[in-house]
Formats: C-alpha cells, sequence, structure tokens
C-alpha cells in the first residue's frame, strides 16, 4: 500500500496537464505497463482521440525491456520510469502519489477507450458528488479475434452487464476513485506482486470504510488481450479464483455480485454433483439419469448467458462455448475448495500457536 518509500532509482518525464477554469473535476488517467507493444500502443491512441482530454496521463513503466517508456513518453505522458517490475499495485501506487487530478483513472494497457469514456467518467463524478469510485465494463466487440479470447471477454462483458449498479468491488482495468478517497484507505495493497486481486482487494477495503462504488454499465473499454488455453486457466486459478478464495475468508465477504452471484455458486454445485454421479455410474447405473438432469440443470440456470452468446456469435460459437463455461466452473470450484483447506490449516496453525 501507499508509504513512506525507500530510496530507488525513479525518472520522471514530460507532461500532459492542462490549465482550464471547468468547474468539473480534474481527471489523471493512470496505466502501469510492462513490455506493452501493439496493444499499449493503441491504447495509447485512443486516449488522443477522447471527446474529453484528460487533464493528464501518467504511465508507469514497471521494469519493461521493449521501449514502452518511451512510446508513452513520445506520445506526450509524464512518464514513471521504474528499473525493476514490482506488480501493477505498486506501479498504480506510485502513479497515483504523483497524480495533480480530483480523479484517478486507472486503465490496463492493454485496453482501448472510447472517444467519450473520460467524459462519461468526469460527468458521473460531477453529477454524483456522493459517489467514491466507479467502475466500467469490457465492451462486446473484443480486440482479438480467436475464440477463446472472444469467449473470454463477452463472459466479461455479459457479467459486468447483469450485475448491480452497486458494485461491491473495484476493478483496475477500467476504474475511477476520487483521490482522497483512495489515499485515505492506502491504495493498492502492494504485497500482490503479479497481476491479481489488488483491485478486487482495494474495493472491500472502499466498501468497508463506507464510500460507495458504482457499476456505469455505458463506460466502456475495448479488451485487446488474446487468450490461450493455459494462459487462460492459469490466470483464472493461480491469479484470480485461489486468491480471492483467501481474500472472501480473510474478510468473511460473499457478496451477491459479479462473478459470486447465486447463480454461480450454484453451477459449481451442479457441476461437481453431475461429475460426482458420472462417477457412481459403475456401481449404480441409475446415476447416470441423475447426471443427466444435473446437466439439463446447469445448462437451464445459465440459459441467459447462452441466448447472449448465440445473440452475439452464434449458434456454433455458443456450442464451442459450452465445455469451456462448464470447466470454468469445475476449476473455480477447485480453487474454492483448495482455498478453503489453506485457509482451515492457517487458522488451525494459528489457534495452536497462540
Amino acid at each position: 500500500m501507499i508509504e513512506e518509500k525507500k530510496k530507488q532509482k525513479i525518472t520522471i518525464k514530460g507532461s500532459m496537464i492542462n490549465n482550464c477554469s471547468d468547474p468539473k473535476p480534474t481527471i489523471s488517467v493512470i496505466i502501469p505497463v510492462y513490455n506493452g507493444g501493439e496493444k499499449f500502443q493503441r491504447c495509447l491512441q485512443s486516449l488522443a482521440k477522447t471527446s474529453l482530454n484528460a487533464d493528464e496521463v501518467i504511465v508507469v513503466a514497471d521494469g519493461d525491456t521493449d521501449g514502452s517508456w518511451l512510446l508513452a513518453e513520445n506520445f506526450g505522458a509524464k512518464v514513471i520510469r521504474l528499473p525493476k517490475a514490482g506488480g501493477p499495485a505498486r506501479a498504480r501506487n506510485l502513479g497515483a502519489e504523483a497524480a495533480k487530478g480530483d480523479i484517478l483513472f486507472f486503465i490496463d494497457a492493454d485496453v482501448e477507450i472510447y472517444p467519450d469514456t473520460i467524459e462519461k467518467v468526469v460527468n458521473v463524478f460531477t453529477n454524483e458528488p456522493d459517489l467514491s469510485a466507479l467502475i466500467g465494463s469490457y465492451d462486446d466487440t473484443p480486440g482479438a479475434e480467436n475464440f477463446l479470447s472472444q469467449y473470454r471477454n463477452l463472459f466479461h462483458h455479459y457479467t459486468h452487464q447483469i450485475s448491480q449498479e452497486e458494485a461491491s468491488t473495484f476493478w483496475g482495468a477500467c476504474g475511477a476513485v476520487r483521490k482522497e478517497v483512495f489515499l485515505h484507505v492506502g491504495g493498492f495493497d502492494e504485497k500482490y506482486r503479479l497481476p491479481c486481486i489488488e483491485d478486487i482487494e482495494l474495493g472491500y477495503r472502499l466498501k468497508k470504510a463506507g464510500y460507495s462504488i458504482g457499476l456505469r454499465k455505458g463506460i466502456l473499454v475495448k479488451h485487446l488481450k488474446e487468450w490461450r488455453p493455459i494462459s487462460m486457466v492459469k490466470a483464472d486459478f493461480f491469479c484470480r479464483a485461489l486468491p480471492w478464495t483467501a481474500l472472501i475468508l480473510r474478510d468473511r465477504q460473499l457478496n451477491n455480485d459479479l462473478n459470486l452471484q447465486y447463480s454461480n455458486r450454484m453451477s459449481v454445485v451442479l457441476v461437481y454433483a453431475k461429475i460426482g454421479a458420472l462417477l457412481a455410474t459403475p456401481w449404480l447405473s441409475q446415476t447416470s439419469i441423475i447426471a443427466c438432469i444435473f446437466a439439463l440443470a446447469f445448462v437451464i440456470l445459465n440459459a441467459p448467458v447462452y441466448q447472449f452468446f448465440h445473440n452475439k456469435r452464434g449458434l456454433f460459437f455458443t456450442l464451442r462455448a459450452l465445455p469451456w463455461h462448464w470447466l470454468y466452473y469445475f476449476y473455480s470450484g477447485l480453487a474454492f475448495g483448495i482455498g478453503f483447506v489453506r485457509h482451515w490449516f492457517q487458522v488451525q496453525l494459528t489457534y495452536r500457536k497462540a
């Protein structure tokens, strides 16, 4: 979290500060980047096409080796260059410390914003003075064209679009927060060294401190990341599900929102119930029928998302999405089980030491 930093070699170059007498809150866009490549270039290009310019754009080059910092400097951003990667949590905190805007707008280096994205963020905070933070949504036209990237990002879009407007957490890919609020809660937890759930953890602390977070579904960004089977499962399991489970158990907070909606929890139960019924088939042949019933219940429960996939990409895409959707709930449930066991052993160890 934000605290007095040890001395380190940091160079700051460039500036995009706009001087104006607009009574609306000022806004600083903060982007952590590590070897952003062509996607980062597209991110910067999208910032140049906005209907309302940010008061400043701060890029924190987190030990990159591909010249991303130079790309940002040529764009005209304020660049904070770190000699060694320390993770997006630390990078965002450093960007926030250097920011002069009233609003800190965090985006990832692999997203494109829409021309009206910044204007919408500023208008929301102007019109809703009691709102402390907000998150947006991925759009329904992901940048990467391969099937898995389309599926993953469309599923993310769908989840945000059906969720409550009073959000229960924060989102670093497209999330804005009043600077005074961000500093008050201590910023991102820098113990998360990899791209992980540092944004979710921040959201939990914001809510615990009594601050409001709004999900504004019309504030959109386009995700450019290309997902592959191993990278997707690895990120979901090790960087999301496992640490999120630990966070849930730590804070004892399981909200009916986003990926934790009741329908998602029931989907996990149905997946494992089906697997259990299939495993019992050699001894009880009737359980194959029970497995089919569980599978049918799963499909009915998730019919809205399948209808969404069908409307956006057609029947063939929807059929291809089915096994990945089942797999998602399988490894999500597995991660929760492992996380619960880990937590139980930690509690027992702590109890014995006491």
